[in-house]
């Protein structure tokens, strides 16, 4: 059944708009998780604003991490393409 519809997907060519709505998917899903990341850092400063600066590095590189994530997803995508 499964490759059947990966045979039909294939042969009516609908790689390139699988690609691009996986990549927009990603992305959403990176701004996503980054407004949660800065919001919950956020509260984390209001609630101890002595550690603010532990907050911010941290929230720095989970945002880093989560950036990296997303162009691999991207770079996967494009691939898919070409």
């Amino acid at each position: 059944m499964l490759a059947n519809i990966l045979a039909i997907i294939l042969e009516i060519n609908y790689v390139p708009a699988i690609a691009a709505i996986s990549a927009a998917l990603a992305v959403f899903g990176a701004a996503f998780g980054i407004g949660k990341i800065g919001q919950s850092a956020m509260e984390a400063i209001a609630r101890q604003p002595e550690a603010a600066g532990n907050v911010r590095s941290s929230m720095i590189i989970a945002g880093a991490l989560v950036e990296g994530a997303t162009l691999f997803a991207i770079v996967v995508c494009v691939l898919a393409v070409v």
